[in-house]
């Protein structure tokens, strides 16, 4: 893929990552309901996870910072699933609107497409190849 491509993939990456982030202190509620009950600290894990989320958002962004950034954004979505597995498997309803258990269920394999976007959008991971190290974290941003 492009360069340009690939940047813009990046940029993508990092808003969505951003505001995801920042629901976690707008609509704390929401992230609330998802916690598993046997995990502790439910409102200070809500707010580091959307602390983490902007934190790597921003982090993608910077050349410098891009590869840890995208591995620690690689490890909070792997923090995060239990939440997601419980939130399929008990039907919790986070929105005024009922989400289908279907799309609940979907969201789980999801987690690893995001990862490999992630991956693949910082030029970590390109299709099971080593990528030069002038592609990785942006050198060339």
């Amino acid at each position: 893929m492009p360069l340009k491509q690939r940047r813009f993939l990046l940029a993508i990456t990092a808003v969505l990552f951003v505001g995801a982030g920042a629901l976690h202190f707008l609509k704390t509620e929401s992230y609330l309901k998802i916690m598993p009950p046997y995990v502790p600290w439910h409102r200070s894990l809500v707010y580091l996870s959307g602390i983490a989320e902007i934190a790597g958002g921003i982090g993608l962004m910077v050349p410098a910072l891009r590869r840890a950034a995208a591995w620690g954004l690689v490890a909070l979505l792997i923090a995060v699933l239990p939440a997601n597995v419980y939130m399929a498997t008990d039907r919790i309803q986070v929105t005024s609107h009922s989400i289908p258990q279907a799309l609940l269920w979907i969201r789980l394999p999801l987690q690893a497409l995001l990862i490999w976007w992630i991956l693949f959008s910082t030029s970590i991971h390109r299709f099971g190849k080593r990528v030069p190290s002038a592609w990785r974290c942006g050198d060339n941003a």
